[in-house]
């Protein structure tokens, strides 16, 4: 079953929350960190990019960049920007776009569970994110910011954050200037606390990234190497937790992930759709934009028309976790057997567009002559993402894509 702990938040005050609360680190480059700090005294971007303060021409994984942050961190807690509560507790932390709201519960997730398997991952991750997320967590002790974790709904965790919203005012409550609302409400009764802890060790069996994995597996090393330095290890330390924001899987929805190829390798327009229909219904949907309408449909983007394309019985197979994913089907059938990209992670002829840019997007990239083609794809679901994660099997690349971001900066878990 799964650790989830109250710990004593590290928080800025009411007036500066907007202008101190930024985007994750590894959303966006140098130059839009720069320009997103720009002006703003208090942007956390100045701890958790760094960089930003320093010459353009700097390495950013140089020493500078580190001892910066560390050195910024502490003027933030100095001048007053970020305090320590008094009290470990819960925090729920709310997130609305286009009118759909999402609530979760913010609270220290276990090191051990993570190392054993009860925090399941669905994403491979590289050694050198992880090994500069683990620099900024090992020298400034603290997680920073927080990783995004869902979990199975659990009616009676659900009731509880349900009864502190409409009942208690929201510590925080704004709008980010990406136009997704933001709300935060601490929860300061002891029993309360209490509950939500033996909530989640008796009614959650595992907790899952649903995004942040190299700053998931950047947190769990740290803690793991605090752990093995100390004669006098006990477990309680906070060091064997790290910040996460746990949201039931009821109330999350993963955005499409699309693909735009450069070229059809060789075929022309015509012979490239008879080739499609092998494995597709095809049909011509014209100029106005179609969008997928279920599982194993796609929509395609091809010299100005948008057509469907719904795979054939027998091109996927619903008992593999991997094999029946959107993703799978349009590499199996399209991408590699027709148009010769065998290595998505590498391949410089595929280019993936989050949905959170609309299916415009895909087709202005084809439009001007940037791409030739643009696959639209279905979501993938919760109950996808959690059978893969559950049977210990892998996404391919650029598969799911959540939003909104969570905001860094609205609470702190410190590591001492």
């Amino acid at each position: 079953m799964a650790i989830v702990k109250p710990f004593k938040g590290l928080r800025p005050p009411v007036e500066i929350v907007k202008q101190l609360a930024c985007l994750p680190y590894d959303v966006m480059n140098v130059e839009e960190a720069a320009a997103m700090a720009e002006g703003n005294q208090y942007s956390l971007l100045r701890v958790t990019r760094s960089e930003i303060e320093l010459p353009a021409s700097t390495d950013v994984h140089a020493q500078e960049v580190y001892d910066l942050a560390v050195e910024n961190f502490k003027k933030f807690q100095q001048r007053g920007w970020l305090t320590p509560e008094n009290e470990k507790k819960f925090y729920i932390y709310a997130q609305t776009m286009n009118g759909r709201t999402q609530f979760g519960i913010v609270g220290c997730a276990a090191v051990e569970d993570y190392l054993n398997g009860i925090i399941k991952k669905h994403e491979l991750t590289r050694p050198d994110k992880e090994e500069d997320r683990m620099i900024h967590v090992r020298i400034n002790r603290a997680n920073i910011e927080p990783v995004f974790f869902t979990y199975r709904a659990v009616p009676e965790i659900d009731e509880i954050v349900n009864n502190i919203v409409k009942n208690q005012a929201a510590v925080y409550d704004f709008v980010a200037e990406d136009g997704f609302g933001h709300h935060f409400w601490t929860i300061d009764d002891a029993n309360t606390n209490l509950r939500i802890e033996e909530l989640f060790a008796t009614k959650v069996p595992f907790t899952y990234v649903a995004d942040g994995h190299h700053r998931t597996a950047a947190a769990a090393l740290v803690g793991k190497e605090f752990k093995d330095k100390n004669p006098n290890h006990t477990g309680q330390e906070e060091y064997n937790f790290f910040l996460a924001v746990h949201f039931p899987d009821n109330h999350l929805q993963i955005i499409d992930y699309n693909r735009t190829v450069t070229d059809l390798n060789g075929f022309t327009n015509e012979d490239f759709i008879e080739r499609l229909k092998d494995k597709f219904v095809v049909e011509l949907k014209g100029t106005e934009i179609f969008k997928p309408t279920n599982l194993h449909n796609f929509a395609m983007y091809l010299e100005g028309n948008w057509y469907s394309l719904t795979s054939k019985e027998g091109t996927y197979d619903d008992n593999d976790p991997i094999g029946c994913l959107d993703v799978t089907i349009l590499t199996n059938s399209i991408l590699e057997p027709v148009l010769n990209i065998t290595d998505l992670r590498r391949s410089k002829r595929i280019y993936f567009v989050g949905g959170i840019r609309g299916l415009g997007e895909l087709q202005k990239r084809v439009d001007s002559g940037a791409m030739k083609v643009a696959f639209a794809l279905y979501p993938v679901t919760m109950k996808q993402l959690m059978d893969i994660a559950d049977t210990n099997n892998i996404m391919p690349p650029k598969t799911t894509w959540f939003e909104p971001k969570l905001r860094s900066g609205l609470v702190i878990h410190t590591l001492d």
